[in-house]
């Protein structure tokens, strides 16, 4: 068993720690209280001198507004914020009486760790750089699932520290994930471009949604499927069911940042703000398709689900309000029903009467690859007359209700 420390066991952090302790032990630090069956919370100083790894798992965060929950595109490209990594590794410094081995997870910029932060760690210390591909609602899963580890060195070469990180690895893995070793730049950039080529491929298959609404006689799923089967040239099935936009804590943001990468270097384009631009737009529409649907009918509209995606509470990043922006920005009031969201504003709890309601979130989509096959329950009573707008195309209609599959104007 390894002793592992872990600074930063917040909404990540902490599930990522617990997974670790279940092979070995795992002390864990934050700023905030925390309380864990497995994981030993303790003081920064016993934290550090107690443990042989440090994984540096804290927050680096963008300024407000910048997190995709609202229109972004059109802001002064920014960086993220490195304070609480450089904090973290003062603590390294100033704590350690002997030599550790310190592994940062954290996302930042291709070029940020050897321009920030190495510099600052003291040189008795081993460093790696170490980004997760882990999801809210499904950390653990992922955190032994992973489609890769990635491992990055100063020379980008598997020596040492490395392997020993690899081996560590492998007594809590539940696959035979692969290993990707390169230099601390190289692995920066495979993160944040894993986390943008996403949001790229959701921003394709929304586009073709929203050909489907203008043109008629389409549905979605009959073009994403085909593309999504084509893996000669093409990419695999995932992310390749249109409906929301991409989400959440880490992919907006990641393109927003990168939009500031592109003006730092020159690069003479900014294909980042061209995809956060699309997503917005591609928000606007389906925001504008409510509005109508409640022109026609009177009815008000409800939003089903704030937080950015099902059985999480956070709403950082939230395609949901970027979507409710748009309807307010047209005048007419939105509320949301989430029994989770963290930012309780215009949530209800119940609908008093039927409404247009917006099925934001289906968690059978969301976490099918982790063989989750439950679908999301209502949030509230869907009264009789309502409008559902389901832009996952998956559910039916009911004597009670009536549901539009948006992206599928087949008859429509």
């Amino acid at each position: 068993m390894k002793k592992i420390g872990f600074i930063g066991i917040g909404k990540l952090g902490l599930d990522c720690a617990e997974v670790m302790a279940e092979k070995h032990t795992v002390r864990g630090y934050d700023i905030y209280p925390r309380i864990s069956d497995t994981v030993k919370v303790c003081s920064i100083d016993e934290l550090v001198n107690e443990s042989e790894w440090i994984f540096i798992a804290v927050p680096t965060p963008h300024a407000e507004g910048y997190d995709g929950s609202v229109p972004s595109s059109h802001m002064t490209p920014k960086d993220f914020g490195h304070d609480a990594v450089i904090d973290a590794i003062n603590k390294v410094n100033q704590h350690a009486k002997t030599s550790k081995k310190v592994v940062l997870i954290s996302t930042v910029l291709p070029g940020t760790t050897r321009s920030k932060f190495i510099t600052l760690l003291d040189p008795k210390h081993q460093f790696l750089y170490n980004p997760y591909l882990i999801a809210m609602g499904s950390v653990k899963w992922d955190m032994a699932n992973p489609e890769m580890v990635i491992i990055g060195t100063e020379d980008g070469e598997l020596t040492g520290i490395a392997g020993e990180l690899i081996e560590l690895y492998k007594t809590i893995m539940a696959n035979d994930p692969r290993y990707e070793i390169g230099t601390w730049d190289e692995c920066e950039a495979i993160k944040i471009f894993y986390n943008t080529y996403i949001s790229a491929k959701v921003g394709i298959v929304n586009m073709i949604q929203d050909f489907a609404m203008k043109i008629g006689n389409i549905n979605v799923d009959v073009v994403t499927n085909a593309l999504a089967r084509s893996t000669m040239r093409l990419q695999g099935p995932k992310y390749m069911t249109a409906g929301m936009g991409d989400a959440g804590a880490c992919h907006p943001r990641d393109n927003i940042a990168l939009r500031w990468l592109a003006e730092h270097y020159e690069v003479g384009y900014d294909l980042f703000d061209t995809i956060m631009h699309a997503r917005e737009i591609q928000a606007k529409n389906l925001g504008q398709f409510l509005v109508e649907q409640s022109k026609k009918t009177g009815l008000p509209i409800v939003i089903h689900g704030k937080a950015y995606k099902p059985d999480v509470e956070y709403c950082i990043g939230s395609y949901s309000t970027l979507v409710g922006h748009y309807v307010k920005e047209a005048g007419f009031p939105v509320v949301y029903v989430d029994p989770l969201a963290d930012n309780q504003d215009e949530v209800v709890a119940e609908v008093a009467g039927p409404a247009v309601f917006l099925w934001a979130h289906n968690r059978k989509i969301t976490y099918e690859y982790t063989g989750e096959q439950k679908d999301t329950q209502a949030y509230c009573d869907i009264k009789p007359g309502s409008i559902i707008v389901d832009p996952w195309r998956k559910l039916a209609s009911t004597p009670e209700y009536q549901v539009v599959h948006y992206g599928n104007t087949r008859g429509q």
